[in-house]
């Protein structure tokens, strides 16, 4: 009986090594994402930013 145990528990460490290994993986791939998406919404601000005009919005246009 005692080797039945052994055999469930070895069964069982072996299942969560392979489930931590998934979820390193999965880990991995969010905080690569994470990284991208970071990036995007600089790059996302800095387009704002670079459009908004630095002139006073009640000053005429040159045109006037």
């Amino acid at each position: 009986m005692a080797e039945d145990q052994i055999a469930r528990l070895e069964e069982r460490i072996a299942w969560l090594e392979k489930h931590i290994t998934e979820q390193d993986k999965v880990m991995l791939a969010q905080a690569d994402e994470l990284t991208k998406l970071r990036e995007a919404v600089l790059a996302i601000r800095e387009r704002i930013s670079s459009r908004e005009s630095p002139l006073d919005p009640n000053e005429r246009p040159p045109h006037y």
